[in-house]
């Protein structure tokens, strides 16, 4: 599990039929097995290498995210190593599992933010999206603070720490980016299209919770 709280940029190259990463420097060591999130994409830690590492790709994970074009390019990727049970969440809960992936639409300078405009490409995860619910750009995570009715096009504001201290700054207009929606969103609408979960609900819709509810449900 990730944060969403960038600590290094580094690049990403083909190595064979690997990847290499470099610029791990910020948060080292690392060993053989670390999950490291890459672009927002969860690597497995195969080799290190002096201030990277050698990690195996999917095909799954080269045709759903832009891992594969940016190591064709040597291009800069956001770092971030999985989080410790005593780290602090600052950001949200990222899995590190990109969801699909989205079109910079436009990107505005405004006197003290930028304000970034996407576009899903994958239109089915569009109905996570919400006026300041979280998401994760390129392994970052961000909060929307604008969005269509339907959820495909949306719009977050980027403060300058954010933007100078990530990969933001290298965006332009029509580049793709890697989104994993908020996992809260995703297992609440599970919880909720669960035919149990519902009767459940509509069973017990009117009920105060008890002292005898509450044991019945673990507690004691």
């Amino acid at each position: 599990m990730f944060t969403g709280l960038i600590q290094s940029i580094g690049k990403i190259k083909r190595y064979g039929a690997k990847v290499l990463i470099d610029g791990c420097e910020p948060f080292a060591p690392i060993k053989l097995g670390d999950s490291i999130a890459v672009d927002g994409v969860c690597l497995t830690v195969s080799e290190c290498i002096s201030n990277g590492f050698l990690s195996d790709v999917s095909e799954e994970t080269l045709s759903r995210t832009t891992l594969g074009g940016k190591a064709d390019l040597n291009s800069f990727v956001n770092l971030e190593p999985a989080l410790k049970l005593t780290d602090r969440l600052g950001g949200h809960l990222v899995s590190g599992h990109v969801d699909g992936i989205g079109e910079v639409k436009s990107i505005d300078k405004l006197r003290y933010s930028w304000i970034v405009e996407i576009r899903w490409k994958n239109k089915e995860f569009s109905r996570y999206i919400c006026n300041k619910a979280s998401i994760c750009l390129d392994g970052i995570s961000l909060t929307v603070a604008e969005s269509s009715e339907n959820g495909t096009d949306f719009s977050i504001a980027v403060i300058p720490h954010t933007w100078e201290n990530t990969s933001l700054h290298y965006l332009s207009v029509g580049k793709i980016v890697n989104l994993e929606v908020d996992l809260m969103a995703k297992y609440a609408e599970k919880l909720l299209n669960n035919k149990n979960s519902v009767q459940y609900l509509e069973r017990n819709n009117n009920s105060d919770v008890s002292r005898d509810w509450l044991q019945e449900q673990g507690w004691s």
